[in-house]
C-alpha cells in the first residue's frame, strides 16, 4: 500500500491494482496534463493536473464502493477505471478535444486501445482484469459505469471541489461525503436515497456557478480558442509531421515546444506565453444570434471567419469566431428517491428551471481579434453574422460573471 498526501482529500491510500497502475507511463503522463488548461490565464494558482485529479477520483470511488458494499473483482474493476478514467486526455485537457475528435473520431473516454496495450494492459491482466471491461466502465457503460461517468459520478465529485480549491473560487464546494453516503442502486440505476433532493441540487448549483466563473470565463475561452487555432495550424503544416493521433498523445510540454518550433504557429505561441491575448470584438447573447450561426459546423465557422476578415480588411488568422454549443444541463437528469419513487431531479426541483434560465442568459458568442483591429472586426462580424445588436463592440469591462478577478482580466 502507498499513502499519498493530497491537497483536497488529505491522505489517499492506494492499494491493489491501483498501486501497480500508479507508476505506468500512461498514468504518470497525467502529471504533465493541466486539469483546467487555459483557466490558469485567469486564476494563476489553477495549475493542478489530471494526475492528482485521478487520484482524487480513485479515492472517492473507494469510499463509494465501501458504502455500496461492493467487493472483490468488481471493486477492483471500478477502482482501476477511476484511476484510469483520464488517460485518454490530450494536452491541456478538454481545450483541444473538439479538434482531435473531428480528425480521429475519438473522445478522451474512448480508451480501449490505450488500456489494451503496453504497461497498463499488462498490469490489468496480471490482476485478472479485462482491459476492455475497464474501458467500458470509463465510458460509463453498465451498472457500475455510472459511478465513473454519469450524473452522480465520482469524477464530478472530485473535480468541482478540486477546481474550487485551486482557483480560490468557493462555488464548487460540495459535501461529497453526504453524496457518497446517500448513493444507492435501484433497478440498476444509481440514485440518491430518500430525502436528498437538496443534496442533488447542491451538485447542480455548484456546477452551474463554476461554469461561468471558471470553466467558461471569457479570458479562458479566448486562450482556449487561440490554442485550438494554433494546434489546428500545426496539424495543417506538413513539415511538422504531426497528425491528430500524435497530438492526442502529447502532453502540455510537448505541444508548447511544437508550437514554439513551428513558423506557422510561433506567433500564437508567443501570445499565449506572454498572455498577449486577442480581445473581444463581439460578445453576443444567444437571443441576438441567428440559429444558423449557433448550429454551424466547423467549416461554416471558418468560412464566417474568412468573410469577417475580408470585410474588415484583415488577415483571416486575426479573426476567431467562438460559438459554444447550446446550453445544456445533464446533471438535471440525476435520479433521486421521493416517496418511494425514482424521479429525475428536473421533475422534482424548482431550482432546475431557474438554473437553466441563468445558463441561457450567460451564453455568449465571441469574436476575438488583436486589439488594433478589434473595432473593424467587430463591425464586420455584426454584419456578416446577422447579429441583432446595436454596434459591434462590447464595453472594455462587463459587470457580473464576465469580470471575475478584474486584476487578472484587464488585458482581455
Amino acid at each position: 500500500m502507498k499513502i499519498i498526501k493530497d491537497s483536497v482529500h488529505d491522505h489517499i491510500a492506494v492499494d491493489g491494482v491501483a498501486r501497480d497502475l500508479l507508476d505506468t507511463p500512461a498514468v504518470q503522463r497525467l502529471r504533465r496534463i493541466s486539469q483546467l488548461g487555459t483557466v490558469s490565464l485567469v486564476y494563476p494558482s489553477a495549475n493542478h493536473t489530471r494526475f492528482e485529479h485521478s487520484l482524487g477520483v480513485y479515492h472517492i470511488a473507494c469510499e463509494a464502493l465501501d458504502r455500496l458494499g461492493i467487493e472483490g473483482a468488481q471493486s477492483q474493476r471500478v477502482q482501476a477505471a477511476a484511476l484510469l478514467h483520464d488517460v485518454g486526455h490530450g494536452p491541456f485537457s478538454h481545450n483541444l478535444e473538439s479538434l482531435t475528435h473531428r480528425r480521429t473520431g475519438r473522445y478522451h473516454d474512448d480508451v480501449h486501445g490505450l488500456l489494451t496495450d503496453g504497461a497498463v494492459g499488462d498490469v490489468l491482466r496480471d490482476h485478472d482484469l479485462d482491459p476492455d471491461a475497464i474501458a467500458d466502465l470509463v465510458a460509463g457503460d453498465g451498472r457500475f459505469g455510472q459511478l465513473v461517468s454519469g450524473e452522480l459520478d465520482v469524477d464530478r465529485m472530485d473535480y468541482l471541489v478540486r477546481d474550487a480549491h485551486h482557483t480560490g473560487v468557493p462555488y464548487g464546494t460540495i459535501d461529497h461525503g453526504r453524496l457518497i453516503r446517500e448513493l444507492v442502486f435501484v433497478d440498476d440505476e444509481l440514485v440518491l436515497d430518500e430525502g436528498n433532493v437538496q443534496t442533488a441540487e447542491s451538485l447542480l448549483v455548484a456546477r452551474a456557478l463554476m461554469n461561468p466563473t471558471v470553466y467558461s470565463h471569457s479570458v479562458a475561452r479566448i486562450g482556449k480558442a487561440m490554442l485550438r487555432r494554433a494546434a489546428e495550424r500545426l496539424l495543417d503544416t506538413p513539415a511538422t509531421d504531426t497528425d491528430a493521433t500524435a497530438l492526442q498523445r502529447m502532453d502540455d510540454y510537448d505541444l508548447i515546444v511544437a508550437l514554439r518550433s513551428c513558423a506557422a504557429t510561433s506567433e500564437f505561441s508567443r501570445r499565449l506565453d506572454e498572455r498577449d491575448l486577442f480581445k473581444r470584438a463581439v460578445w453576443a447573447e444567444i437571443d441576438d444570434v441567428p440559429g444558423g450561426v449557433i448550429e454551424a459546423d466547423h467549416e461554416s465557422i471558418r468560412e464566417f471567419e474568412r468573410e469577417i476578415a475580408d470585410r474588415a480588411g484583415v488577415d483571416p488568422e486575426r479573426v476567431i469566431l467562438d460559438v459554444p454549443s447550446r446550453p445544456s444541463m445533464t446533471e438535471s437528469s440525476s435520479r433521486v428517491m421521493v416517496n418511494g419513487d425514482m424521479r429525475r431531479l428536473e421533475q422534482q426541483s424548482p431550482l432546475v428551471e431557474a438554473l437553466r434560465g441563468a445558463q441561457y442568459s450567460q451564453w455568449r458568442l465571441g469574436v476575438y481579434s488583436p486589439s488594433p483591429v478589434r473595432e473593424a472586426v467587430g463591425h464586420a462580424a455584426v454584419s456578416v453574422l446577422g447579429l441583432d445588436i446595436d454596434g459591434a463592440l462590447v464595453s472594455e469591462v462587463r459587470n457580473g460573471f464576465d469580470t471575475t478577478l478584474d486584476q487578472f482580466t484587464d488585458r482581455a
